[in-house]
């Protein structure tokens, strides 16, 4: 089984920005913890703050890999295009959030990419991502 992590914008300052909201771990170490435990599977991990890329990777993945896990990061609330790629390929793709989109901003609280989306994981902190691996190893 063959499961990539992308996270979008801003999602590289993990473990420095608003650990209120996002907690003091940086992604790469919480990515190293997921490999070990998870190790009979192959996780690869992408982040990027430049949509273009973001699409880019969906489309590379899209259609050899088993499941993405997608945190948009901002692009959740404004990204037709990426909607679009996740539409565009066969890989199923669960969307995450670390924290819970409907206690923050309005602006927050619509996702333009859950329709294409198998489902959301949101307001878990980093165990979304855990979950969102074992749905896939459960499906």
């Amino acid at each position: 089984m063959k499961i990539i992590i992308i996270n979008g914008p801003n999602l590289n300052l993990l473990g420095k920005r608003e650990p209120e909201i996002y907690g003091s771990q940086s992604f790469e170490e919480f990515f190293e913890q997921l490999k070990q435990k998870y190790n009979s599977i192959h996780l690869d991990y992408f982040q990027s703050n430049v949509e273009g890329e973001i699409i880019n990777k969906i489309h590379e993945v899209g259609f050899s890999y088993d499941a993405i896990l997608l945190n948009a990061g901002g692009y959740t609330h404004t990204s037709v295009a990426i909607s679009d790629a996740i539409a565009g390929v066969k890989t199923p793709t669960l969307e995450i959030h670390i924290s819970n989109i409907y206690k923050r901003e309005e602006f927050r609280h619509k996702s333009i990419i859950t329709k294409e989306c198998v489902g959301m994981i949101s307001g878990l902190g980093l165990r979304g991502y855990e979950l969102g691996i074992q749905y896939f190893i459960t499906t």
